[in-house]
């Protein structure tokens, strides 16, 4: 009796073959649809940098306050004539924001908050980059810090600020590294001197933004938030480093370099204004938070600040002086925010100019403002001088 051969596994290659190119057309989909979406991956462009000062001697700041943009086309204008009201929506902000930047050509945006409005949109990142399409297709860099309205949707604070400050051309921040610090948009910005000046590679102008929160409650009462005592010390320690290199250097005179501030909500003492002469209109009470932190002893002990830009009460849009230091409203900017019917929308627009040398330019002599008005000659209004400096001696 033989025995039987054994023979070799047949291995069905016909099968192996459908399998794998089975489990190929699996990862391609998800490649291709599912992870990557066909879309090139993004990245941030980026604004010629450092801030500078033009050749001419000047630094141009729009300021852009209460934008209160929802999702777009379909998110209607609050407060506007009836005869507007049929085609008035957040395009009316969009084309406002290109207006201004092709008007006043600015070197620089500042946003002061309330960019989006929470509650009129089901995705803010989406709005976000609506609202702020213009100055992102526009190429001008810009910065923003938060309302009390930016993050009634579907993002936080930390992720507003963080989304906001990897879009084209913005040069927002977070907070600064390594700080443990309250809020969410806490950063200082420097403006150099003159290309080819003796100045050309110090900071003569400061720009500090700061987070004014949104809500607190205090004592079981509801109140607007405000600058907490850790913003307030991580700004002494800026102004003074600022002013420490400087002196180092010896590039500025005696008195430090000038700075801006912008945040959202107005300080208890704006109040004060209402008695005082100011320029523009008092049209509204000043939406505060019952808390004084002391944010006015702060700025008057650091000598640098001139001026401050806040917004909140759209329809204030006046500058008074406390203490030596102006503050400044932007005016109801964006169409969905609250206004009144027949009051035009505003932007302010802040110019700082260069002391001309026998030779050169030199650090900031003069600082203006100015606002205009979305009428149908873009009207400038309210031209003043915020700040001079002292005649050398």
């Amino acid at each position: 009796m033989e025995s039987p051969s054994l023979s070799p596994p047949t291995v069905n290659w016909k099968h192996s073959v459908l399998y794998l190119a089975f489990l190929y057309a699996i990862l391609y989909f998800l490649h291709a649809n599912l992870l990557l979406d066909r879309r090139p991956v993004h990245h941030k462009k980026w604004p010629h940098l450092p801030l500078r000062f033009r050749h001419d001697g000047t630094f141009k700041i729009l300021q852009v306050a209460d934008m209160h943009f929802g999702a777009g086309l379909i998110t209607r204008c609050r407060d506007v004539l009836p005869s507007q009201f049929p085609y008035c929506t957040d395009l009316n902000t969009t084309r406002f924001l290109k207006t201004m930047i092709q008007l006043e050509n600015p070197d620089f945006v500042a946003f002061t908050g309330d960019n989006i409005f929470g509650p009129s949109t089901s995705d803010a990142a989406e709005s976000l980059i609506k609202a702020f399409g213009p100055v992102t297709k526009s190429g001008v860099p810009w910065a923003a810090v938060l309302g009390n309205h930016d993050q009634e949707s579907t993002m936080t604070r930390e992720e507003l600020m963080s989304f906001i400050s990897v879009m084209d051309y913005s040069l927002s921040q977070t907070n600064p590294a390594s700080k443990d610090i309250d809020g969410f948009g806490n950063y200082d910005l420097s403006v150099y001197g003159a290309p080819g000046s003796s100045l050309a590679n110090s900071s003569v102008l400061n720009l500090f933004f700061l987070d004014s929160g949104d809500r607190e409650t205090v004592q079981g009462v509801r109140t607007y938030g405000w600058i907490k005592e850790s913003q307030l010390h991580w700004l002494r320690s800026v102004s003074q480093g600022h002013q420490e290199v400087n002196r180092v250097a010896k590039t500025q005179p005696a008195d430090p370099s000038p700075a801006l501030a912008f945040f959202h909500i107005p300080i208890p003492e704006v109040r004060q204004l209402y008695y005082q002469k100011i320029v523009g209109e008092f049209r509204e009470g000043v939406a505060c938070s019952s808390v004084n932190s002391g944010v006015l002893n702060t700025l008057v002990s650091i000598k640098d600040v001139k001026a401050v830009f806040i917004g909140h009460d759209h329809t204030n849009d006046f500058c008074g002086n406390l203490e030596g230091i102006w503050f400044c409203y932007g005016g109801g900017f964006g169409y969905h925010g609250y206004g009144r019917a027949g009051l035009h929308r505003r932007a302010r627009v802040i110019l700082a100019e260069l002391r001309k040398g026998d030779k050169e330019w030199m650090g900031v002599e003069r600082i203006k403002t100015w606002k205009r008005l979305d009428d149908e000659n873009l009207s400038k209004i309210d031209e003043q001088v915020l700040w001079e400096s002292s005649p050398t001696r």
